[in-house]
């Protein structure tokens, strides 16, 4: 099967220890999700209501646990969105 870049990303998040991603799922990160899909076994997403909260919970996850904290939204309001919660 041929990997594309979501494929790509998704192994980097690996080496880097990431286990959890917070997000919103939306049209523009499709193919994120279709390579997470391909990798649950390395990954569990908690989809959120909004935007802000999937921030909200990165943030805490790593502050909480040291690790990275990883949030996933579209691009254009929904990446305001997540900047919203970071803050």
């Amino acid at each position: 099967m041929a990997r594309t870049v979501a494929d790509f990303l998704l192994q980097r998040l690996t080496d880097w220890g990431v286990k959890h991603i917070y997000g919103y799922p939306g049209d523009g990160i499709n193919g994120i999700l279709c390579a997470l899909d391909r990798a649950l076994d390395r990954f569990t997403f908690i989809q959120v209501r909004h935007e802000e909260e999937a921030a909200f919970m990165a943030c805490a996850h790593a502050k909480f646990t040291g690790e990275v904290g990883v949030c996933l939204s579209t691009s254009g309001p929904g990446a305001i969105h997540l900047l919203n919660g970071a803050l």
